[in-house]
């Protein structure tokens, strides 16, 4: 990974531990010893996202709902940075799936408690905020809570952003950042997204107020440096397409809400630039990123990226010479082993020749299971990093 190297520091004299959650996690401290040399540690990350490392211990767990290995690991974790002095340096390396893989239930809640509030939250259509809020809450680690772990030890936080605004609080729900949120937050918005639970729940939430505020003197030794983000992959997008010959339209890289409703909206503006493009004989690269979501109504298996080109096939409606894709950076859809999917002019055509009905796939939430059936995912691996989700519309000249 080159990133990391540009943010490292010399390497300091006393003690350097390091640490980590993450879909990335582990290739960034690849990328740490490459730099340093064997180092002290232990990072958590998803299973089939080790690399192999020296001195730093690699656990795989999983993700996007905890387990018993994530638990274990993280209060591993913790004993780790427990009891260092001013003159010990933390090096956290952070990415996006650490809210799942870092994993400590607050008093009062079990970890099945964190499994089925996750599987809700994940389901509710609610926007990465707010449920990083609610994680917050309901964890030991998360809202800046490592970093007082860690206090009163040096601590340098390298994060590679996955949320829309890049903001270090939200990535992987901010372990080494303050937060100013309250557990009120927290239940107004299990409330507001109907998510139920139960009154020991509730208790256990507003009875441990532990995220740390953004101004507690005990965050005061620390840096927080982003290294990667979302505008990164689709700048790079943006050049090849540029140097093949595609004129190139930013549509935003920090794009919310639901997958279908963006989708719709994308199609319909990709269908008034056809006659434009047209005029120009050149194609046009729609690009956009960010993190859609999607509210459970059906019980098929899907993602938000198959989701939103499933919407978009729909309503392009076989429109001629409009390609659409989309992929999580991270190899990951949703909960499968799925990137993404890509679809094109024949896509629905494809799909009624094998008698499969693209809206009642897209009402049961079956986005994955179409285009495994007719041939439009994309499965990339493990990618060994995470800048969140990435879109493209290709709209070709009819000629």
């Amino acid at each position: 990974m080159r990133v990391v190297p540009n943010f490292l520091p010399p390497r300091p004299a006393g003690r350097l531990i390091v640490i980590g959650a993450g879909k990335a996690s582990a290739r960034m401290a690849e990328a740490v010893e490459q730099h340093y040399g064997p180092c002290e540690g232990l990072v958590i990350t998803r299973y089939g996202y080790a690399r192999p490392c020296k001195g730093i211990e690699i656990v795989e767990a999983a993700h996007p709902v905890p387990d018993t290995k994530g638990e274990l690991a993280t209060r591993q974790l913790l004993d780790r940075v427990s009891n260092l002095g001013s003159g010990d340096t933390v090096l956290a390396l952070i990415s996006g799936g650490g809210s799942a893989l870092l994993c400590a239930p607050i008093d009062g809640l079990t970890l099945r408690d964190k499994r089925d509030l996750n599987r809700a939250l994940l389901a509710s259509g609610a926007p990465i905020g707010q449920i990083n809020i609610v994680r917050k809450h309901t964890s030991r680690v998360k809202g800046g809570q490592l970093a007082t772990a860690c206090y009163p030890a040096q601590l340098i936080t390298l994060m590679i952003s996955d949320v829309p605004g890049d903001d270090p609080s939200l990535i992987a729900s901010g372990p080494t950042v303050g937060d100013d949120s309250t557990p009120q937050d927290a239940i107004a918005i299990l409330d507001q997204y109907k998510i139920e639970i139960s009154p020991q729940i509730r208790t256990a939430i507003t009875q441990h107020p532990n995220v740390v505020a953004k101004h507690d003197p005990r965050l005061r030794n620390n840096q927080n440096h982003i290294v990667a983000a979302p505008s990164l992959s689709l700048t790079t997008a943006a050049q090849i397409a540029t140097r093949d010959g595609c004129e190139v339209q930013m549509l935003g890289d920090a794009l919310e809400g639901e997958a279908r409703d963006l989708a719709t909206e994308q199609a319909e503006l990709a269908i008034s630039l056809c006659p434009m493009v047209n005029d120009t004989g050149k194609p046009l690269l729609l690009l956009s990123g960010g993190e859609c979501t999607v509210t459970r109504r059906g019980d098929g298996i899907g993602g938000p990226n198959a989701e939103f080109v499933l919407a978009a096939a729909i309503a392009l409606n076989g429109q001629p010479n409009i390609h659409v894709l989309a992929c999580d950076t991270d190899g990951v859809d949703g909960a499968a082993e799925v990137a993404g999917a890509y679809a094109g002019p024949d896509t629905l055509i494809t799909a009624l020749k094998q008698d499969i009905e693209p809206s009642v796939a897209l009402a049961n939430n079956d986005a994955h299971q179409f285009f495994e059936k007719i041939g439009g995912q994309i499965i990339t691996g493990p990618t060994l990093t995470n800048v969140n989700d990435f879109r493209a519309i290709l709209i070709c000249p009819e000629s």
